[in-house]
């Protein structure tokens, strides 16, 4: 069994070009089935969290590759990433 706490202190890494998105801040559940459908990176703040926050990245369960001691491999394609195919 695993707890959430033993998610949140794993730092998340995309698969795709090796980032480091952070840590799991949130999961969301579905009531009717009692599923994890995805996990949330909570963004992090800019400027001493005076001026907003950047964006939550929400991974679907399915894009989770591994969970390993201290990494959680995932896939995941960003609008950072869409920007620059599109160029």
């Amino acid at each position: 069994m695993v707890k959430i706490s033993d998610f949140q202190i794993k730092d998340v890494v995309n698969v795709s070009d090796g980032k480091r998105l952070g840590n799991i801040g949130d999961i969301e559940i579905n009531l009717s089935t009692g599923r994890i459908e995805a996990v949330v990176i909570s963004g992090s703040g800019r400027v001493l969290g005076l001026f907003g926050k950047d964006q939550d990245i929400v991974i679907p369960w399915k894009n989770i590759i591994k969970i390993g001691q201290d990494v959680i491999l995932v896939r995941y394609k960003g609008f950072e990433e869409k920007i620059s195919d599109e160029a």
